[in-house]
């Protein structure tokens, strides 16, 4: 899928600014365009990824008209980036994988005093590592509540102060 970008053209004291206007907040920034434009790509992956996290929905892309148009981008270059459609994917599927088994039964003592199946808790530290499973009051965390404009989408540390997106391997989770 391709979402049209507004760039900023780079000057003597800034670099270029690249805009996902379709995704509120996602942009990203570099001292060349083989620099900002990849970053943008990156930050739309990581703006449709915690969106969809967030149980929000992702808008569609506009056109390249449409975003030339809006007076907000006047003197800026427009071009598209590729954000991968495997994003989009909900499907549920089976993994298997291979640990010790002093590390499983670790896994599940902590899915068990979470009050979660083992799968449950393995994928709460991937999508959302170092939240609890619930506010401390049987809730469920504030990153799952909606406010009065709905769930809205949040940025990379936008959650409590923590990053979203750290690369998590099974060890940073047990």
């Amino acid at each position: 899928m391709r979402y049209p970008v507004a760039i900023e053209p780079a000057t003597d004291t800034a670099c270029y600014g690249v805009a996902v206007p379709d995704l509120p907040g996602c942009f990203s920034a570099g001292d060349t365009l083989d620099a900002a434009l990849p970053g943008a790509e990156e930050s739309a992956a990581a703006w449709i990824d915690a969106t969809l996290d967030a149980g929000g929905p992702v808008p569609p892309p506009s056109s390249v008209e449409a975003i030339k148009n809006n007076p907000d981008y006047a003197g800026w270059i427009f071009g598209l980036i590729t954000v991968d459609t495997g994003l989009f994917d909900d499907t549920v599927e089976r993994v298997n994988i291979t640990l010790p088994r002093r590390v499983i039964l670790r896994l599940d003592a902590l899915a068990r005093a979470a009050g979660e199946s083992r799968s449950g808790y393995i994928a709460r530290h991937v999508t959302f590592p170092g939240r609890p499973a619930t506010d401390g009051m049987g809730g469920p965390p504030a990153a799952f509540r909606a406010g009065p404009g709905g769930i809205r989408p949040f940025a990379a540390g936008d959650i409590g102060g923590q990053s979203l997106f750290v690369p998590m391997t099974l060890s940073t989770i047990l």
